[in-house]
Formats: C-alpha cells, structure tokens, sequence
C-alpha cells in the first residue's frame, strides 16, 4: 500500500510546519495550506486521504470546511482546536469530523489518532508486517513468527513507528518527535528502549532492528 496523503489545513505557521514536517518524517505524503482558499482544488489535485483541519481559521471555518471536504471527496478529518466543550465536539463531529485533537498537542498524539482513522477509513493497513514480524495496533498484539511478544505501551509506538517506516533509517530526534511527541530528551531515552525491544524481538529470530552508526535506527527483514 503506497503512504497516504495528507493536507493540513492550518493559519499557524509554526504548527503547520511542525505537522507538515513531522508527517513526512513518519512516511506520509503531505502537503500544508495557511487557510482554506484552495482546498477544493487540494482535493481534486493533491487527492488527500486525510485532512487535518485548524477550527479557527481565517474565512471559512474547520467545520465549515469539514462539511466541504464531506460533500467533495473520501477524505477523512481531523480537526485541531482549542475548545473542548462537549458542545464543540459534538458540532466538530456533526459538521463530518472523524476525530478530534485539543490544543496544545504532542505530534505523538496526532500520529496514533491519525492512524486510527486511516485504518477506519482503510486508507491504512489493519497491521503491519515485516518478515516474520506482525503488529495489529488497534488490538495492541505483536507476534514474531507466531510467538505473541509482551510490549509495553511506549514499545509498542516505537515498534509501529519503525515498522510504518521499514527500510527508513530514522535518527534519535525523529524517534523522540514521533514516538515520545519532543525532541529536548537525552539521546540514551530512545538508546533504552530500542535495547529493550531488540531484545524481546531477537528472542524468536534474527535480526530485524538495526542501528546505523551516527544515524539512527532502522527496521528491515533479514538480507
């Protein structure tokens, strides 16, 4: 299955290029807008799966712009907003909201939110393989060649972000980003969880996470 796309709609543009970035980081295709002036033509040219959509934008509004993408395509949505009244959700999911994200927000946060919904939408996998490794994230169930591993949850997000990226070498602050949701930790946290969770893999098969001196880390099968 080829990444899905996603278009984020947002009139802040230090957190519309911390989205847009750190999407990318994570595999997705992505594409930013500061209002949503051009999203009909986003939508017909640039085809996201996902639209991730600022509540309080210059013109027309998140669900405003909720319903458009609603009534012009397939795409699912996310909006972004600081109101978190049972009032406000409720019209964020009546204006065709798939789910809901309060600010402030981790990257982290968005990430496993957006997965669920791509999942729902099956714009994304219902699990994820690689080799004899096999993630269902909504069941929160690894296995290693039929063997069920006991993770826990931060190794659990680790392992999906890696395995979303297979093949992809990832560095410590893309990891941190992702996975923890900032980047101001030392370096040994991910050092330690990494270790941790090569070591439960490597308890059922060979070699499947990889460190790459001076790089990061990658997931891959065995060569």
């Amino acid at each position: 299955m080829t990444a899905a796309r996603v278009l984020v709609v947002e009139d802040d543009p230090s957190i519309n290029s911390a989205l847009v970035g750190s999407l990318a980081d994570a595999g997705y295709v992505t594409r930013g807008l500061a209002d949503g002036r051009e999203l009909e033509t986003e939508l017909v040219t640039f085809r996201p799966d996902l639209v991730i959509l600022d509540w309080m934008l210059p013109g027309r509004d998140g669900p405003t712009l909720a319903r458009l993408v609603r009534s012009r395509s397939d795409a699912s949505v996310i909006l972004l907003t600081a109101r978190d009244e049972m009032r406000d959700r409720l019209a964020g999911f009546d204006a065709g909201a798939d789910d809901y994200v309060v600010k402030p927000f981790a990257v982290a946060e968005v990430l496993a939110r957006m997965r669920a919904v791509l999942r729902r939408s099956g714009a994304a996998p219902d699990t994820v393989q690689v080799d004899d490794l096999l993630l269902d994230p909504d069941a929160a169930v690894v296995t290693r060649g039929g063997v069920p591993l006991e993770l826990t949850a931060t190794e659990l997000r680790l392992l999906l972000f890696l395995a979303e990226n297979r093949d992809r070498v990832m560095s410590t602050v893309q990891i941190l980003t992702q996975v923890w949701g900032y980047d101001d930790y030392a370096d040994n946290l991910v050092q330690v969880h990494v270790s941790a969770l090569r070591r439960k893999i490597e308890a059922h098969g060979p070699r499947l996470l990889h460190t790459v001196r001076g790089l990061g880390y990658v997931l891959r099968a065995p060569r």
